[in-house]
């Protein structure tokens, strides 16, 4: 066993039975192949028969079995004999197990380690192991959760402030006001500080000053407005505010206080602006469809979608059809969009008619046009047919529609195969051997054709 081959495989979910496959096996009884893989390399089979040996009580098993995995010095089979140790009350075991990984310089390991330290009522340790590491967003980030418990937030506010006042031209052109600043998440993470002191004016000043206003779809200043029932000053910003996450938030206060006109006004108000509809027209929908309105959320979606058929949107769209007993409307709908695009109907909207039909009952007539498609012979639409076949009952020619791409559809025909009961065949499928890819060295030119 080979720490390298277990990451490369666990990363790309190559040449492995992979976590989706594990559930399904043990799912459905096949506990002992699972223990049998365990002992032979298979990591997500180590580590899900680990924890169910944990959860039965029999610990010492359940350390024996990540025991080689550990011996490779593979960081993630070490966090998770930590995350068991730990969940078994031996904190300071699992301290013990991660921290040579910390000294090693592995910045996942050491993000896992101060929070395990903090956990565990050390807070101030974990804080001075990340403090030299600052510039890095992620550790930063970790640095200002444990300064809390630590009682170090005026130390933590000083290193970002340093790194803020740091912050140089992002490039030579003198026309250009960004500025790199190491962390990026700098500004944010300091508006959290103050906030949590009770410095509300100096976080929303802060936050005032960002380039960058939303991560992950959350805006950290509409959330901050939010807490502190500064409703005015909300609804002042989502008018602003581009990407519609400011008014989103606004549209969860209103609701929240049981004021459902409000936020969907807030919503039909920013969908007016250019644009606007296509930022907050799923969230408006979501929110009508939680108060028993789906045929307003379906008008919203259908009227934008006439104009912008997104892909997104009109699987949002078609997905509240067929939720609400209306299938034969989302395909009348489909009709429509192709019928403006001269009849032709790309593989991303025609994909989308297929759970249709079959909520119709024409699983069969789905079937035969998806065979008859110009992209049916394509391996994305391999796996919407095999996916049909199964869910016809005809299991055996799911799996050999998938057999036509040998080359990558292993894991997909893998699950073919165990719910044919053939375990062995789907193991094997997945063991092929796989052969890692290299990366030539640049040669100083910029590729032109795809893959670039």
């Amino acid at each position: 066993m080979d720490a390298d081959d277990l990451d490369y495989r666990a990363r790309t979910l190559t040449g492995c039975i992979p976590p989706r496959l594990v559930a399904r096996l043990l799912e459905l009884g096949h506990e002992r192949e699972v223990e049998f893989q365990a002992g032979r390399g298979e990591w997500f089979c180590a580590l899900e028969w680990a924890r169910l040996l944990g959860h039965r009580g029999r610990h010492g098993q359940a350390l024996e079995v990540l025991a080689p995995y550990v011996a490779t010095t593979w960081w993630p089979a070490a966090r998770a004999r930590a995350e068991l140790l730990e969940g078994w009350g031996r904190a300071e075991e699992a301290i013990a197990l991660s921290r040579p990984y910390t000294e090693a310089g592995d910045r996942l390991a050491l993000v896992f380690f101060a929070r395990l330290l903090a956990r565990h009522g050390r807070s101030g340790e974990a804080f001075m192991l990340l403090r030299t590491g600052i510039q890095d967003g992620v550790l930063a980030q970790c640095l200002v959760e444990v300064a809390e418990t630590a009682g170090m937030d005026e130390e933590a506010a000083a290193l970002l402030e340093g790194r803020m006042e740091a912050a140089v031209p992002a490039c030579n052109d003198p026309d250009c006001d960004n500025l790199r600043m190491e962390p990026s998440n700098a500004v944010g993470l300091l508006a959290t500080i103050r906030e949590r002191q009770g410095r509300i004016e100096e976080a929303i000043t802060l936050l005032h000053t960002r380039k960058t206003t939303s991560r992950n779809g959350r805006d950290q200043l509409a959330d901050l407005l939010a807490r502190h029932d500064r409703v005015t000053e909300l609804r002042v910003y989502a008018a602003s505010e581009y990407h519609g996450h400011a008014v989103q938030r606004l549209a969860e206060v209103l609701e929240e206080r049981g004021d459902v006109e409000g936020a969907i006004a807030a919503y039909r108000i920013f969908g007016a602006r250019p644009s606007g509809m296509r930022q907050v027209a799923v969230s408006l929908s979501e929110l009508l469809v939680r108060h028993g309105r789906s045929d307003e959320a379906i008008e919203v979606l259908r009227a934008h979608t006439e104009h912008d058929a997104e892909d997104w949107l009109v699987h949002t769209l078609c997905t509240l059809y067929a939720d609400h007993g209306r299938s034969r409307e989302g395909l009348a709908h489909l009709d429509a969009i192709k019928a403006r695009c001269d009849g032709k109907e790309y593989w991303d909207l025609f994909q989308m008619r297929l759970p249709l039909m079959a909520d119709c009952g024409l699983l069969d007539e789905a079937i035969e046009e998806t065979r008859a498609h110009p992209e049916g012979d394509t391996l994305y639409a391999a796996w919407a047919l095999s996916d049909m076949l199964a869910k016809a009952g005809r299991t055996e020619e799911a799996d050999a529609v998938l057999a036509q791409h040998p080359e990558v559809n292993s894991s997909r025909r893998a699950e073919r195969l165990i719910d044919l009961g053939r375990i062995q065949d789907a193991v094997r499928l997945l063991q092929q051997p796989i052969s890692k890819p290299t990366t030539p060295a640049w040669d100083g030119t910029y590729l032109t054709e795809p893959p670039f």
